[in-house]
């Protein structure tokens, strides 16, 4: 298997199995990224086709830094595509709200925590936060891309990215309590 800088150098010569070698070994990452910011699984897959085109039209701006920057790369030029694609149904519906569907999420490490809680019900517990709160907690937690590059990516400062994910941990953990007690867990 070709390790990412070269498999990078190779994608910037244009050389095709190359670029089906990144396709195989990243899309399906790539898509589970798409399908939580994506309204259905037809526009996360057009989403994570397109982010596959921009990738390789702009594989010689990536810069690597070690291992796995490239997969990082890929992920924040996937989710800043799926932001636009956002921002671009938002003003088709003249500025409507705009729910993420997140029943897509995959199992993270806080949810082995808490195996007394059924997945589907943290997810729904992720969904009921407030947008900017479970954008920065799915981007931190499920993306895990750090403060710098959530603030980068929504235009806001790395100090109201920590803050959204402290606001959105603190929810998730009355919700868990609330449920627990609910349920007598």
């Amino acid at each position: 298997m070709t390790d990412d800088l070269t498999l990078a150098q190779k994608c910037a010569r244009r050389d095709a199995s190359a670029g089906e070698e990144l396709y195989r070994r990243y899309s399906s990452r790539l898509l589970a990224i798409c399908r939580r910011y994506c309204k259905d699984k037809q526009s996360a897959e057009d989403t994570m086709h397109d982010a596959f085109v921009k990738i390789l039209e702009n594989i010689r701006k990536y810069r690597y830094t070690g291992e796995g920057s490239l997969y990082s790369w890929m992920a924040r030029l996937t989710i800043n595509l799926c932001f636009d694609s956002i921002a671009k149904r938002r003003r088709l519906r003249n500025n409507e709200d705009d729910n993420f569907d997140t029943s897509t999420i995959p199992d993270t490490d806080e949810q082995e925590d808490m195996p007394d809680i059924p997945p589907e019900v943290i997810k729904n517990m992720i969904d009921q936060l407030p947008p900017m709160y479970g954008t920065v907690f799915k981007m931190y937690v499920i993306d895990e891309l750090s403060h710098a590059e959530i603030g980068k990516i929504l235009g806001i400062k790395e100090k109201s990215s920590s803050a959204n994910l402290a606001r959105a941990r603190m929810i998730l953990n009355d919700k868990i309590r609330e449920y627990r007690k609910n349920n007598l867990i």
